[in-house]
């Protein structure tokens, strides 16, 4: 950090997402993933299951079962959590709002916008 030029009016700052997996709520989550695969459907195989793989992933994401205090429970919101899916599905929901809105509001005042997964640098 020390070696990098940056204009006086630089602000550092970095950023943490609270709560991110329970604050994504299914509709919103499911939507996001649905646009991602659409802009990026050139880098998908042309028999690529979009119908079926959303269909799926609302699937998981609405019938998450889990076991606490030896009960069954239904998770009711948020990403489902211990799924293998959790982590890819909160990043591209997070990840196409920040497309949508963050980036092309914000973009001219960015030097430098790095995220991993809910932590966040810029410059």
């Amino acid at each position: 950090m020390r070696d990098l030029n940056l204009p006086p009016e630089a602000k550092l700052f970095s950023a943490d997402a609270t709560s991110m997996y329970t604050n994504i709520d299914m509709l919103t989550g499911v939507t996001s993933i649905k646009h991602f695969l659409s802009d990026n459907r050139d880098n998908l195989p042309d028999d690529f299951p979009t119908k079926l793989f959303l269909n799926i992933l609302h699937i998981v994401m609405e019938n998450n079962v889990f076991y606490f205090g030896n009960t069954y429970r239904l998770q009711l919101a948020g990403v489902a959590m211990g799924t293998p899916a959790a982590c890819a599905y909160a990043t591209i929901s997070y990840g196409q709002d920040e497309n949508a809105v963050i980036l092309p509001t914000f973009s001219s005042n960015l030097l430098y916008f790095k995220r991993c997964i809910n932590d966040i640098f810029r410059i």
